[in-house]
C-alpha cells in the first residue's frame, strides 16, 4: 500500500520527446483524482443536496416555481398538466430526469409531507400509507399562495439572475422568498461529506421570533425558543423532547428531537376498551407501521398486545387491541413506543448554502437572520428599481407637460420636419427620453393631455420618490419596512389566520415517567406443562398435569421432558454444541396437536441434539459436562440467550459433544463415565466460568462421560434403581478420590445406563 502512495505520489516522468506526449496532461495522479472529486463533490453540495439559507429552496424546486410562473400559474388560475411543468423545467433549466423532476413536484404538492405547500395538486399524488403517485400526465398542478410569496419582486429586480445552462434563457440564482421557507418547509438532502435535515416549523412562530430579533439582535436562543417552541409538523404529532435539548439543538444546529403518534383510550363498555391512534409521526408511512404492529401481534413479542387494524379513511385511525381488558394501557403505549415508529427520532442538522456558495452549520438565530438579511436587500432592492421606474416617468411627465404648454408648435414640428426629434430637444430644452415619449405618444392621448392631470400624477410620483430616496438612505426605514412584511405575513399565516391548517399541529408534552417493565410483568401468569419429545417437538396444555398423565406423540418418537411451568417462566435449553438457548413458556404453542420442531424456534443445527431442558432460575449454577470429561460450573444468570443462535457456555472440540447438565445442589460431585467407573470428589475443585473448556472431570481410557451430579456431602448420593425406586448411599468414601481420577464400580443397584437421574 505504502509502494502504491509512492507511486501516486512521486512527480510524473517527462518524455525527452515532448512531442511524443502531445495532448496529455502531466500531473500527479492524486491531484488529478483531488481535483475531479472535488468538482463533483461541489456540484452535489451547491445544485442537488443542500437548500440556500435564503429561501430554503434546492435548484429543482427554485427551476420548477419559476417555470410555473412563466406559465402563469396562480393559485388564481387554472391547472395544468404536471408533464408539462416538468418538461418546461428540463428543456429550460434543468438538464435532468424528468422522474426527479416529478418527484421534486410532487412532494411540493403533498400536504402530509410539507408543512406549507408550494404547489396544489389536482389527482393522485401519493398518500400517507406511502403509496406512489399517478404519472405525470394524468396529475395536474398550480402554485399555492405561499409559492407566489416565494416569487414576489422577482419581476422588480430583487435579486441577480444567471444565464440558464443553455444559455439561451436566464433563471434567478435566489427567489426573493417574502416567506421563511428554510425552517417553515424544512429541507432534507444528502451531499458528499455531508448532509442536511431541517424539520417543518411554524410560521407563526416564525414570525414572532423575527419580530423579537428585529427589536433585539443580539437575542439568545433560550429566549428565541420562547417564540419557536420545537418544530410543527404537517402530520401532528406530540414532541416530548426535553426544553434544555430543544435549546441545545437550535444553539448548535444539530440534534433530534423525539416525536411521538397521538392516541386516545377508548371505552367500548363492560370494562371493554381499545387504543386508537389519531396522528403517526413525520415521514413514517402507514402501511409499514402497521405491517410492523402485525409482526409483534403474530410473533407474540408483546404479551399483552392482542390484534391492530386500520380503520383510516381520509384521517387515520389505527385501532390496537389488548390481550386483556385488565392491561394497563399507558404500559400497552409505552413498549410500542419503543419497538415501533409510533416514537420516531427526527434529526436536526442545520447545513445550509449561506449566499448560495458556503456550506455552514447555522444556528437558529444565526438561520433567522439569514432571512432577515436577505429581505432588506430585497427591500432596497425593489425600491432602487422602483425608483428608477418614478425617475424615468417623471422625466417623461416634465416633456409632456412642455409638450402640452406647446401643443401647436409641437404638432407643426412633427409635420413639417424631416428630424422632429433633434428640434425639439433643442427647441424645448428636452432630453432624448422626453423627445421620444412625445413622438411615441397617439394622436387619442392629446385630448388627455390636461395640465392639471400630470401635474396631480408628477406630484404624487415626487413624494413617492422622496420617500424611496428616504427608505434608501435609512437603514431603520428598510428594517421597518421589512417588519411590516413580517406582521402582515403573521397576519396572513399566523394563528389568527382563517387559513385551514394556519395553528400548530404538533403537541407539545412531556414524556410520561415510567420505568422499565420488562415482558414478563405483562404476561397473565398461568400453569402451564410443557412437553418435549425426544426428537424434539415441544408443546405446552394448561394446567399442572398428574404425574402419571400419558401423553400422545408422533409415530416413531417419544416423551422425554415434562416440565411443570407457568406462562411467566423461561426455558433453558442445552445443545450438544455447548450452547445454552433460551425459550419463553408464553411463546410456545399449546393446543391439542402435536406441537412445534424447537429447531424452529431456535437456531439449533440437525447434526445437534438436546442435552438438557429445564426452568431457569436466575440464582442457580449449572454443571456443565462434555463426553471427554471436561466441564465446570456457570451461572444460569450468565447462559441466558438474548437472540435465537444461543450463547455459547460449554466449549467443545469434536469428536466431543456436550453431555451433562445437572443444577449444582450440594458440595460434592460424582461424575460416572460409559466404562461404568463413578469418582467422587469435591465441587469446590471445579472452576467456575461464564465460558471456556473447563477442566478434566474424570479420565478415561476408552469411552467417556456418562452423567454427572452434585449432593450434599451430610446426606449422600441418590438415584433412580431400574425399577423406579429412589436409593441413597451415604457412605460415599469408597469412591471419594481426586479430580481427573479414574473411579471404581457404582454401588450396587446403580443403574446400568449410567444415569443418576434415570433419564
Amino acid at each position: 500500500m505504502s509502494r502504491m502512495s509512492d507511486i501516486i505520489d512521486q512527480d510524473p516522468v517527462v518524455p525527452e520527446d515532448p512531442s511524443a506526449n502531445s495532448g496529455l496532461i502531466d500531473e500527479p495522479l492524486r491531484r488529478a483524482l483531488g481535483d475531479r472529486y472535488l468538482q463533483y463533490a461541489l456540484s452535489t453540495i451547491m445544485n442537488r443536496a443542500l437548500p440556500d439559507a435564503r429561501d430554503g429552496l434546492k435548484p429543482v424546486h427554485r427551476r420548477l416555481l419559476f417555470a410555473m410562473r412563466q406559465l402563469k400559474l396562480d393559485p388564481g388560475s387554472g391547472f395544468k398538466k404536471s408533464a408539462r411543468i416538468v418538461g418546461d423545467v428540463m428543456g429550460k433549466f434543468h438538464p435532468h430526469g424528468d422522474q426527479a423532476i416529478y418527484d421534486a413536484l410532487v412532494r411540493l404538492a403533498q400536504d402530509f409531507a410539507v408543512r406549507y405547500p408550494l404547489i396544489d395538486g389536482q389527482g393522485n399524488f401519493g398518500n400517507i400509507d406511502g403509496d406512489n403517485p399517478a404519472a405525470m400526465r394524468y396529475t395536474e398542478s398550480r402554485m399555492t399562495a405561499v409559492a407566489e410569496l416565494l416569487l414576489d419582486g422577482l419581476d422588480q429586480n430583487a435579486v441577480d439572475l444567471k444565464p440558464t445552462y443553455d444559455g439561451l434563457e436566464e433563471e434567478p440564482v435566489v427567489l426573493p422568498a417574502a416567506f421563511p421557507n428554510l425552517l417553515a418547509n424544512g429541507a432534507n438532502g444528502i451531499a458528499v461529506g455531508m448532509a442536511t435535515s431541517i424539520p417543518p416549523h411554524n410560521v407563526g412562530e416564525l414570525c414572532d421570533a423575527l419580530l423579537h430579533l428585529l427589536k433585539a439582535p443580539n437575542a439568545r436562543i433560550e429566549t428565541l425558543v420562547d417564540y419557536v417552541k420545537g418544530p410543527d409538523f404537517p402530520t401532528g404529532g406530540v414532541l416530548i423532547e426535553p426544553r434544555e435539548s430543544i435549546v441545545e439543538s437550535y444553539r448548535t444546529g444539530r440534534g433530534s428531537f423525539r416525536l411521538r403518534a397521538v392516541w386516545e383510550k377508548e371505552d367500548l363498555g363492560r370494562g371493554v376498551w381499545q387504543i386508537v391512534v389519531t396522528e403517526i409521526p413525520y415521514q413514517v408511512q402507514k402501511s409499514r407501521l402497521v405491517e410492523k404492529l402485525a409482526d409483534l401481534v403474530n410473533a407474540k413479542k408483546i404479551p399483552i398486545l392482542g390484534d391492530i387494524r386500520d380503520e383510516s379513511a381520509e384521517d387515520v385511525r389505527l385501532v390496537i387491541e389488548p390481550k386483556s381488558r385488565t392491561a394497563d394501557p399507558m404500559l400497552l403505549m409505552e413498549t410500542l413506543f419503543k419497538q415501533t415508529d409510533l416514537e420516531v427520532k427526527i434529526p436536526l442538522n442545520l447545513n445550509v448554502l449561506v449566499d448560495g456558495k458556503t456550506p455552514q452549520v447555522l444556528s437558529l438565530g444565526e438561520s433567522l437572520q439569514v432571512f432577515l438579511d436577505h429581505r432588506r436587500e430585497v427591500v432596497v432592492r425593489r425600491a432602487q428599481h422602483r425608483l428608477g421606474q418614478v425617475e424615468h416617468r417623471l422625466e417623461v411627465l416634465e416633456g409632456y407637460l412642455a409638450a402640452y404648454l406647446n401643443l401647436d408648435r409641437v404638432i407643426e414640428i412633427i409635420r413639417t420636419e424631416d428630424e422632429p426629434k433633434p428640434v425639439m430637444m433643442a427647441e424645448f430644452s428636452l432630453s432624448e427620453v422626453q423627445a421620444e415619449a412625445i413622438l411615441n405618444m397617439r394622436l387619442r392621448s392629446l385630448r388627455r393631455l390636461e395640465e392639471m392631470e400630470i401635474n396631480r400624477e408628477r406630484a404624487a410620483l415626487t413624494e413617492e420618490r422622496g420617500e424611496l430616496m428616504a427608505l434608501l438612505g435609512d437603514e431603520e426605514l428598510q428594517w421597518g419596512k421589512v417588519t411590516s412584511e413580517i406582521r402582515a405575513l403573521k397576519e396572513k399565516f399566523g394563528p389568527r389566520s382563517k387559513l385551514l391548517g394556519a395553528a400548530r399541529r404538533t403537541r407539545l408534552a412531556d414524556a410520561p415517567d415510567i420505568e422499565d417493565v420488562p415482558l414478563e410483568a405483562m404476561i397473565e401468569r398461568e400453569p402451564i406443562t410443557v412437553i418435549c419429545s425426544e426428537k424434539g417437538w415441544i408443546r405446552t396444555q394448561k394446567g399442572h398435569a398428574a404425574p402419571d398423565a400419558e401423553y400422545k406423540y408422533k409415530d416413531g418418537d417419544a416423551g422425554r421432558f415434562v416440565i411443570h411451568a407457568e406462562t411467566t417462566d423461561k426455558l433453558m435449553l442445552f445443545a450438544t454444541n455447548g450452547r445454552f438457548y433460551t425459550l419463553t413458556c408464553d411463546r410456545l404453542p399449546g393446543g391439542r396437536g402435536m406441537g412445534e420442531p424447537v429447531r424452529l424456534m431456535i437456531d439449533m443445527s440437525q447434526e445437534d441434539d438436546i442435552v438438557d431442558l429445564f426452568l431457569h432460575d436466575p440464582q442457580a449454577k449449572r454443571l456443565v459436562v462434555a463426553s471427554d470429561g471436561r466441564g465446570f460450573v456457570a451461572p444460569e444468570a450468565d447462559a441466558i440467550a438474548q437472540t435465537r443462535a444461543g450463547k455459547q457456555v460449554l466449549v467443545v472440540d469434536a469428536p466431543a459433544r456436550a453431555q451433562a447438565s445437572a443444577r449444582v445442589a450440594g458440595d460434592m460431585v460424582a461424575v460416572v463415565g460409559d466404562n461404568r467407573r463413578m469418582l467422587v470428589f469435591p465441587l469446590s475443585e471445579l472452576p467456575e466460568m461464564s465460558r471456556g473448556k473447563g477442566v478434566y472431570l474424570q479420565r478415561y481410557r476408552k469411552g467417556g462421560l456418562s452423567d454427572v451430579a452434585t449432593f450434599p456431602a451430610s446426606q449422600g448420593l441418590s438415584w433412580k434403581d431400574p425399577a423406579g425406586r429412589t436409593r441413597t448411599e451415604t457412605d460415599m468414601t469408597p469412591w471419594n478420590g481426586a479430580r481427573a481420577g479414574t473411579g471404581l464400580e457404582p454401588p450396587r443397584g446403580f443403574p446400568r445406563d449410567n444415569k443418576f437421574s434415570g433419564k
